[in-house]
């Protein structure tokens, strides 16, 4: 048995509550994980409140990415070991003393990192890489706007593309976080509060508008990041915190020869997240080794806290990730 983090019903954070349950068995291509950190996730608060269910034959518990030690499976053909420390994406289960991880989406925890460190990395790391270098292909020196830039997913954002030779914009809710957006990398942070994120870019790119848009926000910001676009333009949508439906001017997709765009990962095979993988190891995993790269943690919590981490990341008023160490 193993103490694990369960939505006792749909709501608030309160509704997570400390439980025992079996350690998973493995299916094929699996491995069984001694999790010694997760990281938290937008998904994971959809989840508890009833409105992102994980997908068929998924765990019911919350948790995304984990970093661990690998304590069974068959690694047989593999360059892992038993023992070995890595970082994983799964499609739930992470909230747990164990979780069982397909090994073609696990890798090595960074030589510099810590397990919890690793554990800020898979979801957000494979959401970036599948949407904005795979989906839209930001390529070159290219520009990118990213919306939220002190989330998970927009620390990441920031750093891959600026690591890779991008200029880089980013939107944040107050003057602090535009400084730590530009502290990672970022030309500009645009604080959305006070600046309007389309005259600001304008200005930034003489006109031209920027190649590439990452949005968590949709709804009525839809039309606004189209007029940010450069022409050939591309916006990618990852989530709809501002709402699903969007009021789209479909003369300037026309004109201006735009692709407005979106996805979401969970759900994807193991063959589609394999491939992310190889390129994450490949391209980003070294970056992350020399220190190109670095996990911006907010805070960590004890699993048992997880109400409170949930808490937080529900405020918005952290920078980067937030973690449960077990």
């Amino acid at each position: 048995m193993m103490k694990a983090i369960e939505i006792s019903q749909p709501g608030g954070p309160e509704v997570l509550r400390v439980c025992e349950r079996a350690i998973p068995s493995l299916r094929a291509g699996e491995v069984l994980i001694k999790v010694h950190a997760a990281g938290i996730n937008r998904p994971d608060i959809l989840q508890r409140k009833g409105v992102y269910p994980p997908p068929a034959g998924a765990s019911d518990l919350p948790g995304l990415e984990i970093a661990g030690e690998i304590v069974a499976g068959d690694l047989s053909g593999t360059n892992f070991a038993m023992g070995d420390l890595v970082c994983a994406l799964v499609t739930g289960g992470g909230y747990a003393e164990y979780c069982a991880a397909p090994l073609a989406q696990c890798l090595p925890v960074p030589k510099n990192l810590t397990a919890i460190q690793a554990a800020a990395l898979p979801e957000t790391f494979f959401t970036v890489w599948s949407n904005v270098f795979d989906r839209v292909r930001l390529t070159g020196s290219e520009t990118l706007l990213v919306q939220g830039g002190t989330s998970g997913i927009g620390v990441a954002a920031i750093q891959m593309a600026t690591a890779l030779g991008h200029t880089v914009f980013a939107t944040a809710g107050s003057d602090e976080k535009c400084r730590a957006c530009e502290a990672m990398g970022a030309a500009r942070g645009i604080n959305y509060k006070t600046e309007d994120f389309v005259d600001v870019t304008h200005t930034l790119t003489n006109g031209r508008g920027v190649d590439v848009v990452l949005d968590m926000v949709a709804g009525d910001y839809v039309n606004r990041e189209m007029s940010c676009l450069a022409e050939d333009g591309r916006l990618v949508i990852i989530a709809l915190l501002g709402g699903a439906k969007s009021t789209l001017d479909m003369g300037m997709i026309l004109r201006r020869r735009l692709t407005v765009t979106g996805s979401t990962l969970r759900a994807r095979s193991v063959e589609f997240k394999y491939a992310i993988t190889r390129q994450l190891h490949q391209k980003i995993w070294p970056l992350l080794e020399a220190g190109k790269i670095k996990p911006v943690i907010d805070q960590t919590f004890p699993l048992a806290d997880a109400t409170r981490a949930h808490a937080l990341m529900e405020s918005s008023t952290h920078i980067g990730k937030i973690v449960l160490a077990i």
